[in-house]
């Protein structure tokens, strides 16, 4: 017995003396003993998780205030008194949620400069073109991006998958993909290194507008982080699933200056909320930017906005027409734009917008049946016909092709027929007369009376019958430089200031090729800053000769109006 009672008060004295001790250390040094295993940063990371301890205090304080208002409540004798207390308690309990929410948002995190897993960040796996999408839960919000591996996660909090990724794998540097800020987890502190900044500039291209009036003058090439080469501007688009209608439809628009200068800068468009314009923005800023890690591009994201905007009528996996998709894309982002902005134009009118005159003659209705009865005004002309005239605006001018032989030559080959540019050209010179079927039987003439900056010229090479497609593989001749048009086709006069300006230079060329069902399609562009023609297939990007631009079967052409010396 003597023994225990012993042991009980030897224990009772070791308890008090290590409750001393840790008394005298807080008053010494301010603040508990931590074991050597506790991170001191974490109490400093902003996890936006809920703190049961505040959270029980802060419904104690509720409950006090609504008991306090419920006693006044009490008290009030005129009804009218109690809903306006009882108001001003849930006026309090709001804005006590809503102080508590934003404490807890606005919790410091500490910045460091130095990181110990700064050299584990590995470039090469990192590509930001694909949706920003977490790769487990598959959604779009608070989603961080693994500066090792290169997959993006969600969230940096303990329950994260962000936060579980850094524990089972090891990798702590993640980059937050909206507000690029840079943490290392699990212990939840911001990195501020200027060494990352390489990587905000691919995140997020960036240009200056001295920087955007320097890109047609810079014949300098960059350097990816592979070692590859490739010119910006000009790089290769990642051809998705037969997708290369939408690569040579963006590589041709890339060559419109003014097009291109406005997407540069986010601040001309950022009040749009169309998706597709951002997702069109971002693309362009990728394909000039001078800092990437890889020689090409991937539009995915670009497609997907597509794909959303036109309800799948274009998609990934399904050929489409260039044309069909630069005539939906021009008018979705001018009706997207002219939203945003206060004008009832955008850049798109600006630079592709021109006016036709329309000149339709039409039989009436009635002297159609008077003609099948009575056939006395069969030989006057004037009677029987309707006239109507009127102006349009057009974003391309469709020309027509004659049609191909079908007959073939000694050598039993088809003949190749060439056509040069300035015959089907005079389709708008006023006079020519072109019959349509569709709505109804007339004959149509047409005059332009207003050059746009840029003209896109359309070759109608597919014919749809009722049994399939027929391509015409007839060759347009046309020059690559100096397309006067005044000398085919009448103009308008100018005015008095002004001076007429008619002479186009050739920028793009989409170019298809095989079967009308089964073909694919390239683009020849020009690089303004060296005047040298490229061939653009989807990756491939190679020099060519300007001689190379005019044998291939054009089908869309973007011409540029020259500028006044």
């Amino acid at each position: 017995m003597g023994s225990k009672r012993e042991r009980e008060e030897v224990k009772d004295s070791e308890v008090k003396r290590q409750k001393m001790e840790e008394e005298e250390d807080e008053e010494e040094g301010g603040s508990p003993k931590t074991h050597a295993f506790e991170n001191p940063l974490l109490p400093l990371a902003s996890y936006n998780d809920d703190d049961e301890e505040e959270d029980e205090r802060r419904r104690d304080a509720i409950r006090r205030r609504v008991s306090e208002g419920n006693g006044k409540q009490e008290a009030e004798v005129n009804g009218s008194v109690n809903g306006v207390v009882a108001d001003d308690v849930e006026d309090d309990e709001d804005e006590e949620d809503l102080g508590f929410h934003q404490a807890k948002r606005n919790r410091a995190v500490e910045v460091r400069r130095d990181c110990p897993y700064l050299d584990t960040v590995n470039r090469q796996a990192l590509d930001f073109d694909f949706e920003k999408f977490c790769s487990i839960s598959l959604t779009n919000l608070n989603v961080y991006a693994c500066l090792v591996c290169g997959k993006y996660y969600q969230g940096r909090g303990p329950k994260s998958h962000a936060y579980t990724h850094s524990l089972e794998a090891g990798h702590h540097i993640f980059i937050n993909l909206k507000t690029e800020k840079v943490f290392c987890l699990p212990d939840g502190y911001e990195i501020n290194d200027p060494s990352l900044d390489d990587i905000r500039h691919v995140l997020n291209p960036r240009f200056a507008r001295e920087q955007v009036e320097q890109l047609d003058r810079s014949k300098l090439w960059a350097r990816a982080l592979d070692g590859s080469d490739y010119l910006p501007g000009l790089v290769g688009l990642n051809n998705i699933k037969e997708t290369d209608f939408v690569n040579v439809t963006i590589q041709a628009l890339m060559r419109v200056t003014p097009l291109r200068n406005f997407f540069l800068i986010p601040e001309n468009y950022q009040h749009c909320r169309s998706p597709l314009v951002h997702r069109f923005g971002e693309l362009t800023r990728k394909i000039w930017h001078a800092r990437n890690f890889k020689g090409q591009v991937s539009p995915h994201e670009f497609l997907q906005a597509v794909m959303k905007a036109s309800n799948k009528k274009f998609r990934i996996g399904a050929q489409s027409d260039p044309l069909d998709f630069v005539t939906w894309l021009l008018n979705t982002l001018h009706k997207d734009l002219k939203k945003s902005s206060k004008k009832n134009t955008s850049i798109i009118h600006q630079c592709f917008q021109g006016e036709l005159e329309v000149v339709k003659e039409m039989q009436s209705k009635g002297t159609e049946r008077r003609e099948g009865g009575d056939n006395q005004n069969g030989g006057s002309e004037n009677p029987n016909v309707v006239r109507e005239t009127s102006k349009m605006p057009f974003l391309m001018l469709s020309l027509d092709l004659p049609p191909p032989p079908l007959f073939k030559d000694v050598m039993e080959k088809n003949i190749i027929p060439q056509v040069p540019l300035f015959n089907i050209l005079k389709k708008f010179d006023g006079e020519t007369i072109t019959e349509v079927v569709r709505p109804q039987i007339a004959r149509m003439r047409y005059r332009v009376t207003k050059l746009p900056p840029y003209i896109i010229m359309h070759m109608r090479r597919f014919t749809k019958n009722n049994f399939f497609v027929e391509k015409n593989p007839t060759l347009v001749n046309f020059p690559v430089k100096n397309l006067e048009l005044k000398d085919y086709i009448p103009l308008p006069t100018p005015k008095d200031d002004e001076k007429l300006r008619s002479k186009y230079d050739l920028i793009a060329n989409i170019v298809h090729d095989g079967k009308p069902s089964e073909g694919s399609y390239r683009v020849f562009v020009q690089r303004k800053s060296e005047e040298q023609w490229y061939e653009v297939q989807d990756l491939h990007v190679s020099e060519t000769l300007p001689q190379m631009v005019a044998l291939s079967e054009a089908y869309i052409q973007v011409y540029e109006l020259q500028q006044q010396h």
